[in-house]
């Protein structure tokens, strides 16, 4: 109730604000419609109204941006990703309210860039920024010459948004019998004593982008714990153990991590590198006789990535390897996770034609998600996307797992 009247003292708050000022609009409308490779089935119908209402003043600014989703012909979702103010004082600024935060260096990947948890109900599909989901923080910015400290204060935890049981997205996990969920501990009351902390310095120099950062936060996928039940299988000899029941209780659990990320030119060459140390995280193994299949490991997640152009045509690439640290022989993730990206993008007919392909490569499980997109710029409002999101690999793999979603995809926007 406390972060409630916070969230509703803040929004009476800028609505005077509002009303005793003149802000300024923006946004855009668009129609997005899916159709699936594998039988013509629509993956997607969604029209989307992004409103953007922001007023700048000298020492004082605020922007709220309600989101407007409607799928078919009845449902409708509408969202405030984010509304916040800004104070601005000599050497430091304050920004309080619901708030998206971006950190890292990274293109497509989430390494460091984790104060913000992502909205995953459409795997990694929607445009990078909306996949992320608005926090309600306090977020309090050091400028000192060409330094900056950060400390972000979360009021309450947010977790991951993920997939309800009738999406094509979402994956039935493999259990040999039906388990059984106990949802008693699956969130996470706020309070100060469960909010979230994080700080980063950052650095900007004429040779060396630069930032480290570390937090106390929660973990934003729950942890499954499995809760196996066994009896005595009497039609062998002798007896054996038998699973009779398992039970699931998902709980999410507290981390800590740190790490960094930097970039630098090198004879036209952009160099980029980001990392993540995570103390104690937890994962499942495949003990047939474990009471609960969880084990806690250290785990490293990082990136190395090149950009750069050749004439006209802009190229960048990424390496990221997950890897699990003192690693057991009984998880069922592997020790070592490798992924490469690769992106190419080309501007032609005076800049009004935009064509790109991303794509993403799981060297570890063999298998790919590839997103070749062609844009034309109709005039300075309108446009016009044709892309495409072609999984391929085997049923095993992060990408592959989604093979029968192949789709095509046409969105048409309007920005005013």
């Amino acid at each position: 109730m406390k972060i409630k009247g916070l969230i509703l003292i803040l929004f009476v708050t800028v609505s005077q604000f509002v009303i005793a000022q003149t802000p300024n609009f923006s946004g855009y409308a668009r129609n997005y419609t899916g159709v699936l490779y594998n039988n013509g089935d629509f993956s997607i119908l969604q029209n989307t109204l992004n409103l953007n209402i922001e007023k700048l003043g000298d020492k004082v600014a605020f922007k709220a941006n309600p989101m407007l989703y409607s799928y078919g012909t009845d449902s409708l979702d509408l969202r405030l990703r984010e509304i916040y103010l800004d104070l601005y004082f000599e050497n430091f600024d304050l920004r309080i309210g619901k708030q998206q935060i971006v950190w890292g260096k990274a293109d497509g990947v989430f390494i460091t860039d984790v104060v913000s948890p992502l909205n995953l109900t459409e795997f990694l599909l929607p445009d990078f920024d909306e996949i992320r989901t608005g926090v309600n923080a306090v977020k309090f910015d050091y400028y000192l010459g060409n330094n900056t400290f950060e400390v972000i204060w979360l009021a309450n935890f947010t977790p991951t948004e993920l997939p309800s049981t009738n999406s094509i997205w979402y994956v039935q996990p493999d259990f040999p019998i039906t388990p059984t969920f106990d949802w008693s501990k699956s969130e996470v009351t706020p309070s100060l004593s469960n909010s979230e902390v994080f700080v980063k310095y950052s650095a900007l120099t004429s040779k060396i982008d630069f930032e480290f950062m570390g937090g106390y936060t929660w973990a934003d996928n729950p942890i499954m714990h499995v809760q196996k039940e066994f009896g005595m299988n009497p039609s062998t000899t002798p007896p054996t153990p038998m699973l009779t029941a398992i039970n699931i209780t998902p709980e999410y659990h507290r981390l800590f991590l740190g790490g960094g990320s930097f970039s630098t030119e090198i004879k036209g060459v952009i160099l980029r590198g980001e990392g993540a140390y995570y103390n104690g995280k937890s994962f499942l193994t495949e003990d047939p006789l474990a009471t609960d299949a969880l084990i806690e490991k250290d785990y490293l997640h990082y990136l190395v990535g090149l950009d750069f152009s050749i004439k006209s045509v802009k190229f960048s690439t990424q390496f990221i390897q997950e890897a699990i640290l003192d690693y057991n022989e009984n998880m069922i993730d592997e020790e070592l996770q490798n992924t490469m990206t690769f992106m190419t993008r080309f501007d032609m007919l005076r800049e009004t034609m935009h064509l790109e392909l991303f794509s993403y490569i799981g060297l570890t499980s063999e298998d790919a998600l590839i997103r070749p997109k062609i844009t034309y710029d109709f005039d300075d409002s309108f446009s016009i996307l044709l892309g495409s999101n072609i999984f391929l690999g085997d049923d095993e793999g992060r990408f592959g797992q989604y093979k029968d979603n192949s789709m095509i995809y046409l969105k048409l926007k309007y920005n005013f």
